[in-house]
């Protein structure tokens, strides 16, 4: 019987592994968990949220809102699980991450023409065509294995994961709910800060004992993932401008914009979790409470994780792979997820999905797909495959990868046009290769 090898289990192996599924061909799906464990998964469950329970922008003005959107549009399993699973967060789409989890993990399993593996795999499968989607956690046997493979070295980068405190520990008094300018209703605790708490927290964030790295591995941080006591030693008012910006907010008891605030969202549907919002870091964790409870409203917070750093994998992809996400030299291995040179869940998802489709073309005969480069799929896999790659580095979705638009429109206008402009092609696309749903 035809079949497929997806190697991972996260979000773009999940998705992978259902594209091909849901088109009748069988899958063999790997994942090492619960057998083996990572530093950063706490569940065996597939497509473990492990840094936030974001998935960030719902609105097709926003760049990864309308990748998700276009997703939706191609029978995702992470979008639809998503939606299944969200809990209000603004005009972000969060979720309750293990019943999100959950979701993903019970879809596959009940689907027959899917084969789950639960054991940890350390070389590349002979049996083709293969999907690595291995993801930023790739067991290190595996990845000396493919550092081997491509000749390339070293593959990694580092990012982290925040805090998340109980909301009965919270104190009540001190915080109040609400979103920036109002939008989507209050669906983020703000814990405001005056100059005098926020100088005081900022020093000692500058002053925090770290955890140290491994001799051997160099240091090698994601801009948009930046530890808070990095962005802290930038400057005075870095944080103000990032995190802990105050800008859309009022504070209810005084009526004013405070000098800086403290978000914490939601991190499951009951509410009794809460993620401090761009609070990923590594410093050790008796330094993250001492310091973490300095801040308004959190004086006896109770930590139910603290912050920690995580080696992440990513392959020179620009050098390795086309479009398609295929080897340039070998076709019959297809690369997806954060291991790609994606940055975010739903980028990571979005190459699952490619991948998965361009396998089963690949295994069927037929050619597989580049997706039109004016969409949000089309402009991230563009980007990671023809990057300069002396200096490639994981990429977040964003306007800056689309194509131009001509005449230059004001940016509400020009966000509005690239996404009409998406939708539309891509549903010339999925009308041409037969990719609409039934």
């Amino acid at each position: 019987m035809e079949k497929v090898t997806v190697i991972g289990a996260g979000l773009a192996g999940s998705e992978a592994a259902w594209q091909i599924a849901c088109r009748g061909v069988k899958v063999i799906l790997y994942e090492m968990r619960p057998q083996k464990m990572t530093p950063a998964h706490q569940s065996g469950y597939f497509a473990e949220l492990v840094c936030s329970n974001s998935l960030r922008a719902i609105s097709l003005q926003n760049a990864v809102g309308l990748l998700k959107e276009e997703m939706r549009q191609l029978n995702s399993l992470i979008i639809k699980c998503a939606l299944e699973a969200r809990i209000p967060a603004g005009g972000a789409l969060a979720v309750d991450r293990d019943d999100f989890a959950r979701r993903v993990t019970r879809y596959l399993q009940e689907n027959s023409l899917i084969e789950i593996r639960c054991e940890e795999v350390d070389a590349l499968p002979k049996t083709r065509p293969v999907i690595i989607a291995t993801g930023p956690l790739t067991s290190q046997a595996l990845v000396r294995c493919l550092e081997s493979f491509t000749g390339l070295g070293n593959l990694y980068f580092y990012d982290a994961a925040a805090p998340i405190v109980t909301y009965e520990s919270i104190n009540p008094d001190k915080v109040f709910f609400a979103s920036r300018y109002g939008k989507g209703g209050d669906d983020y605790l703000n814990c405001p800060m005056s100059k005098e708490e926020y100088e005081l927290f900022r020093r000692e964030l500058c002053e925090g004992e770290v955890a140290p790295r491994k001799e051997f591995e160099e240091e090698i941080l994601f801009e948009g993932c930046m530890p808070i006591e990095v962005l802290a030693k930038r400057g005075e008012d870095t944080l103000r401008y990032g995190p802990l910006k105050p800008v859309g907010i009022t504070d209810p008891r005084s009526g004013k914009q405070p000098y800086a605030v403290v978000q914490l969202r939601k991190d499951n549907r009951e509410g009794t979790l809460y993620n401090m919002v761009g609070f990923q870091t590594r410093l050790k964790w008796p330094e993250q409470k001492r310091i973490f409870r300095l801040i308004p409203g959190l004086e006896k917070a109770q930590f139910v994780r603290f912050g920690v750093m995580h080696r992440n994998t990513f392959i020179n992809s620009p050098l390795l792979l086309k479009p398609t996400l295929q080897m340039r030299e070998h076709p019959d291995i297809f690369w997806a997820g954060q291991i790609t040179g994606v940055e975010g869940y739903v980028e990571s998802a979005a190459t699952g999905l490619v991948a998965g489709i361009n396998a089963y073309r690949f295994l069927k005969g037929e050619d597989p797909l580049i997706f039109p480069a004016v969409t949000a799929l089309g402009a991230l896999t563009n980007y990671i495959t023809t990057a300069d790659f002396r200096t490639f580095q994981p990429m977040n979705i964003n306007f800056g990868l689309f194509s131009h638009l001509s005449p230059v429109f004001p940016k509400k206008v020009r966000k509005e046009l690239f996404a009409k402009r998406s939708l539309e092609n891509l549903l010339s696309f999925q009308k041409k290769y037969h990719l609409l749903l039934a």
